[in-house]
Parts: C-alpha cells; structure tokens; sequence
C-alpha cells in the first residue's frame, strides 16, 4: 500500500493492494547498503512482496510485474535507523493512542527497528498488529516486565518470572537494579536454559564482573563501569556521596583498571546500549525548564512534559547538576564510549526514549549528534542502527542491511548520510516491509500527533 506519494515522484502508473504484496521498483537512487562503507551509485531497486528482489544498475533494463515506478530523484537509500533503549507506552484499559503515536514517531524520524526495554502484555498485542500491518510501526523487540529489587522477591521467584516471560513470547528480559547476587545468578541460570538473552543495568550487590562473566548480553548506558573502577566501594553505595549514576565519584574511578574491564567486555562478548543523550539532558547542568518548549515537544502532552521537568528538578535543587559537576561526568561517558568502541565493543544505537526529554524518533538524532562529537565515525554511527541491532538478535543479513533478499526497509533522504549525518533528519521516503511512507504522509501524522496535544 502507497502511503500518498511525493510530488517529485515520476508515477508511471499507480495500483493500490493490499498488505505488502506490491510490486514496485525504485530508480535512479545511490545505495547505502551498509554491507561496507561503499556507495552504489545510479541504481534500481526492485521490490516484491515486502522483498528487495533485485537491485540493478540504471545502466540496466528491469523487466518486472508490477505497473508501479518511482523516481528517486538521485537521492540515497540506506537501512534506516534503531532505538534499542525503549520504553513503549502502555495501553491503559485498550486505548493504544500513545502506542500508536509512538510507532509513527519512530516512522517520520526513519527508526525501523526499537527495542523495548520495560515490557507489558500489551506491547505483545502492539507487536502483532505492526507485523500483520493492522499498525503501522517499526519492528518491534520486547523485553517482559523488568526483574529489579522491586519485582523479585527470591531466586525461586525470580526463575519462575523468567519462566513466564519466556511462555508469554517476549524476546529479552531487562534487569534493573536491586537484585541480589542470589536472585541474579537464578536469573542467569534460567535465562540460559531457555536460551532468552538478558541484560540491562547492573546491580550494586551483583557488580559489573559477575553481570559479565554470568551472561549479560547488552550493558544499558554502560552501567557499572565507573563503579567497577572505584577503589572504596563503599562510597558506590551510598547515593548521597555518589549522586545519580555515580556522577560525584567520577573523579575516584582508577582509570588504571579500564583495560581489563574493556578485555572481560569483549571476552564475554557483551554489547552496550550508551544512551549518552539521556545523561546529555536528563544529567546535564542545561535547566530543565528550557526543555519546555524546544521543537519536538509538542509531540508529547504537557503532563509528560512536566513530568519530566519534575524528574529533574530536585538535582537542581540540591545543587548536583552544576557545570563543575556534570562536564567531568558526561567527558568521562564520552571517553568510556570511545575506549569500548575503539576495542570493538559492539554498540547498539540507543536514546532511552520515550525518557527525560527524549522524544521518541527525534532523541535519535540528538544521539547521533552526540556519538559523532564523541568520535565515532559516521559509518560506524550508521552501523550502530543497522547491520549491529540485526546481529544482535541473530538476524544479519534479513533487515538493516539494503541488498538482494533483505527484507524492504529502508529510508530515502536528500543526502549521503556517509558525509552528512544532519540529512537523516529528514527523511524523504521511509519504507518498511514494503509499505511506502513518502513525506507528505510523515507529515500529515506528525501534525495529528501534534493537534492530539495541543497547548493550551
């Protein structure tokens, strides 16, 4: 189904059908496969039944099908990109608004993957109304609800939780913090019979050793590091002395015992979710009434607006989000995020949103910005979000990546997102399993979203 069509479109001839059976080709577009960092220039790509069938040089005739060609304007194609730090709303008592929204957030900002990171049966029934395309969403990844101190309450508990979690057909469990060294090895014990990846943070009584040596998949925001560093744990442990994420102790960490923490990192093959927008805004010394009224915000209601600045604010109060605080902090995350990566610690593309000031879709881009100024090239930036969150669920080669066979997800935008990560901002056509979202239709959605929350 053509979600309307952009103007500069070339329509040969049109013909609607339903779900993601069309067949359509796409010319005159520059490739992103994200294979390697290579651009293929002047091509075609042929689509069939939610399928990249073919893709052939403009130099070469497609015979195929389908009645339906669209002109790509010379434009670049490339797999899109993740949120793999979600957290999906909820459907309170069946109305799935805010679901619904948040799936077209992702949609008009080119996120076609996300990752949800506090589960609920109703993200199940999310789930496979996107799938069956009864929705129109990204792909979706469920976590079930979190084992934290708050929801485990013995190790027999706990194995059971895992147990349920792995019945109800959710796809990762999440850890927060909490757990008992007892209750997390029951967890890791379970979850490895039944072959269900964990992860999440790492819990003070557990440490950030045992969370890797006993099977955390995905480290999120790169917990645990600071504290792994730390001479005197014992001031890790009292949050008036360490403050939010062990931001006033920063200056303790013993940089001399990063490297072995980097080596165990990659010889349990874990992954990291770094979310440095969320520190970024959430932690960072900027006010959090500033955040009111910046651009995307009017896609969320004013109630999750304040609630928001209401998270925030006591730090303020209590004088922990100064600049003399805070830069060290957020120069030290950029640095941990920089060591990881550079020793070839995989990453997962994250912003933790819908969370502090991080509007799903829009926080993405704001996580780019800041993999970029921490370092990170804009290839491995775009890996990150396509061929890495593919890999990570043992799917390779079937989505994020733009070649033959792969499933048709893709985004088109104006620029080489290789050279111009800014371009990414506006995506110009988003296509996922087929389904053809141009601007227009993007558009039109995200100024439903917006009249749906109204300022007063």
């Amino acid at each position: 189904m053509i979600k309307s069509l952009l103007a500069f479109f070339l329509l040969i001839q049109i013909s609607y059908s339903s779900g993601f059976s069309q067949t359509y080709l796409i010319s005159n577009v520059n490739i992103v496969t994200m294979e390697n960092d290579q651009v293929l220039a002047n091509q075609s790509i042929l689509v069939d039944d939610g399928k990249i069938l073919k893709i052939t040089p403009m130099t070469e005739h497609v015979d195929f099908a389908g009645n339906l060609v669209i002109d790509g304007n010379g434009y670049y194609v490339y797999p899109g990109l993740a949120e793999f730090h979600s957290h999906i709303p909820i459907a309170q008592n069946g109305d799935t608004q805010l679901q619904e929204e948040t799936m077209w957030l992702y949609l008009a900002n080119g996120v076609l993957r996300v990752r949800g990171m506090i589960g609920h049966e109703s993200h199940l029934t999310l789930r496979d109304k996107v799938q069956s395309g009864e929705i129109d969403g990204p792909r979706l990844f469920l976590s079930g609800p979190s084992f934290s101190g708050g929801s485990v309450s013995s190790p027999t508990q706990a194995a059971q939780m895992v147990r349920d979690e792995k019945a109800a057909g959710f796809d990762h469990l999440k850890l927060h913090p909490g757990l008992s060294m007892d209750e997390f090895m029951m967890i890791s014990k379970t979850a490895k019979e039944l072959e269900i990846p964990f992860g999440g943070h790492v819990s003070l009584d557990v440490g950030l050793e045992a969370s890797l040596k006993n099977g955390y998949k995905s480290i999120e925001h790169m917990d645990g590091f600071i504290e792994a560093m730390i001479s005197d744990y014992s001031r890790v442990l009292d949050p008036s002395l360490a403050g939010p994420f062990t931001m006033l102790l920063v200056g303790e960490a013993d940089p001399s015992r990063l490297p072995a923490l980097v080596d165990l990192t990659l010889e349990t093959k874990a992954w990291i979710a770094p979310t440095l927008t969320l520190f970024d805004r959430y932690f960072g010394s900027k006010p959090a009434e500033e955040y009111r009224n910046i651009p995307e915000m009017k896609y969320m209601s004013a109630q999750q607006v304040q609630s928001w600045i209401n998270a925030k604010t006591p730090y303020e109060e209590k004088g922990i989000l100064t600049a003399e605080n805070v830069q060290p902090y957020l120069d030290f995350r950029n640095n941990l995020f920089m060591t990881l990566h550079e020793a070839g610690v995989p990453v997962l593309m994250s912003s933790d949103s819908p969370q502090v000031f991080n509007v799903p879709g829009f926080s993405i881009h704001h996580e780019i910005e800041l993999m970029s100024k921490a370092g990170m090239s804009n290839y491995e930036i775009l890996k990150s979000g396509t061929v890495n969150t593919a890999k990570y669920f043992d799917q390779e080669g079937e989505w994020g990546v733009v070649k033959t066979g792969a499933s048709a997800d893709f985004v088109l935008v104006e620029n080489n997102p290789l050279k111009n990560l800014t371009t990414l901002k506006n995506p110009f056509m988003v296509v996922m399993k087929g389904e053809v979202y141009d601007r227009d239709e993007l558009q039109k959605q995200l100024d439903r979203i917006e009249a749906n929350h109204k300022r007063e």
